[in-house]
């Protein structure tokens, strides 16, 4: 994957399936977050379940609320192409783009910190409260931390590849970067 500079910034014209599963799921961890911090620390438990959740997705595609936004009418903009029997939302899996890195990772990491916290300290859900709140910050402005992170690191996005523009080296520049202009003659 070659280097990027520039900021990626995901689509935040309408509400769509996966914009509006991260702003659910933002909300769901902090929650769950705070039950855990201020109730009862079991309470994390739902945040394993989000993080289990978010890793199914990345590898199957499946999404229990995606599919339940998609019976509201919510249309999906990295839904699979092909249709299946039963007319469910699956996210794609051909490849590893950077929005469905963003599952793993997010999956991954909330999942170790939940147990974290559970085993070791409970400062652990400080970092599960700032993945939610990173979480609801990325559904409602389209900008998200380590979505930048992996666009720099060169995954492909699917969202917004539109925005990116070729460099003069040949890798992806700032989304704001024009194209030299042609040299010479009448256009």
């Amino acid at each position: 994957m070659p280097l990027r500079k520039g900021v990626y910034i995901v689509p935040t014209s309408h509400w769509y399936i996966e914009r509006t599963v991260w702003l659910i799921a933002g909300a769901f961890l902090l929650t769950a977050t705070a039950l855990a911090a201020l109730v009862d620390p079991r309470w994390v438990l739902l945040v394993i379940v989000t993080g289990v959740a978010s890793i199914t997705v990345a590898f199957t595609g499946f999404c229990i609320v995606g599919n339940v936004l998609k019976k509201l009418g919510f249309t999906p903009m990295l839904g699979a192409t092909r249709p299946n029997r039963w007319n469910l939302y699956f996210m794609q899996t051909d490849k590893w783009y950077l929005e469905r890195r963003i599952y793993l990772a997010v999956g991954i990491n909330i999942s170790v910190a939940s147990t974290l916290s559970l085993v070791h300290s409970p400062w652990w859900l400080a970092f599960t409260g700032f993945v939610g709140g990173a979480m609801v910050w990325f559904a409602a402005t389209g900008y998200c931390i380590m979505a930048n992170g992996l666009y720099w690191l060169g995954a492909e996005p699917r969202l917004a590849p539109e925005r990116a523009t070729p460099g003069p080296t040949g890798r992806d520049a700032a989304p704001t970067a024009r194209l030299p202009e042609p040299r010479g003659g009448l256009a």
